[in-house]
């Protein structure tokens, strides 16, 4: 990840300067942003390895408008060639580098560095 600078880092918050909110990612571009993983995706072993995960940025199971209307962001991201990456399951919280595109209507990453910010325990 890129060197924080100066005034930047844990003091500043959960989402320090240059942390894009998943609800207003661009079209595509390098990126840096976080949130929690909603799902994750196995493929059976007769197709491609990839492994993907749905991340988003708000509480999971709660709308984040007064409508009842779930608002938050998401975002896609693949790890090709692998069928499992350490330490990505539903619950864990993200940090996510990488460049941004669109497949299948929805932002995805593909590769991306992440680096885990932390873990939500078995309820």
């Amino acid at each position: 990840m890129a060197d924080p600078a100066p005034g930047d880092g844990e003091s500043t918050g959960r989402r320090g300067a240059g942390i894009t909110p998943l609800s207003q990612l661009p079209e595509k571009g390098r990126v840096v942003c976080q949130g929690r993983i909603e799902s994750v995706t196995y493929l059976p072993p007769d197709q491609a390895a990839a492994f993907s995960a749905i991340v988003s940025d708000g509480e999971p199971g709660r709308p984040l408008s007064g409508r009842g209307r779930d608002q938050r962001g998401r975002l896609r991201v693949v790890w090709l060639g692998r069928r499992h990456v350490p330490g990505i399951e539903a619950g864990t919280e993200l940090r996510l580098e990488g460049m941004l595109s669109r497949s299948k209507g929805m932002p995805t990453m593909f590769n991306p560095r992440y680096e885990i910010l932390s873990r939500q325990e078995n309820e």
